[in-house]
């Protein structure tokens, strides 16, 4: 098949490029990433990026491998187009990109920063980093209640776009480090994130691995 995703099914970033691929039905094979393995994936995608991050995007028509969640996205829009996550108003585009890394940058990155202090040893714990995660947090969900009481439908307006590709797992991580509270409109709008149909799809297919993620809603 022309298109490779490298992931593992329970990987947020991996859930962010797995979205974009339902939500147009293109074609792919799932290479799953088992880091530690001495075969298999984990060989490929660790030679094509360094890095080791997933995930990454190999597509053998084009002869390019893409990495980073959100350049997947830009990258299926413009050669696999389908989902129209990525509007073609410029206006509209640039309020899609913001929101999409607001929430890689303000709910994904401080919900990965709990999840890592549960995995840390004892003697490295880092409670100054901790208070700073739940404080950006805290305020990333403030802000998110605020834009969202305006009615709109989706992150970025009333057009389902990358930005709900990145708030799905973004919002369903962040729920389990750190209750988002009183805040109806947040709520209401992750409702519908968990009713769209290629969220449905990656939500069952990481069930069997669930429990591997550390920690809960009280860590």
């Amino acid at each position: 098949m022309t298109l490779r995703l490298f992931a593992h099914p329970l990987s947020s970033f991996c859930w962010k490029a797995l979205i974009p691929l339902y939500e147009a039905g293109t074609p792919f094979t799932f290479e799953m990433i088992q880091f530690g393995a001495e075969d298999g994936p984990v060989v490929e995608f660790m030679q094509r990026w360094p890095i080791g991050k997933m995930p990454l995007l190999r597509d053998e028509a084009r002869d390019e491998t893409v990495v980073e969640s959100s350049i997947i996205t830009e990258y299926l829009d413009q050669h696999y187009p389908g989902a129209g996550l990525i509007p073609a108003d410029p206006g509209a585009a640039l309020k899609a990109r913001f929101m999409d890394r607001f929430f890689d940058h303000y709910v994904m990155q401080p919900q990965g920063r709990l999840v890592f202090e549960v995995l840390r040893p004892g003697d490295a714990k880092d409670p100054f980093g901790v208070a700073e995660a739940r404080r950006t947090l805290e305020t990333a969900y403030g802000f998110l209640e605020e834009t969202l009481s305006d009615g709109r439908a989706w992150a970025a307006g009333e057009t389902y776009s990358m930005a709900d590709c990145a708030a799905s797992p973004a919002l369903f991580y962040a729920q389990r480090c750190q209750a988002w509270g009183d805040r109806p409109a947040l709520r209401a709008y992750y409702d519908r994130l968990e009713t769209r149909p290629s969220f449905v799809r990656v939500l069952k297919e990481a069930e069997p691995y669930m429990h591997m993620f550390p920690g809960g809603p009280d860590y």
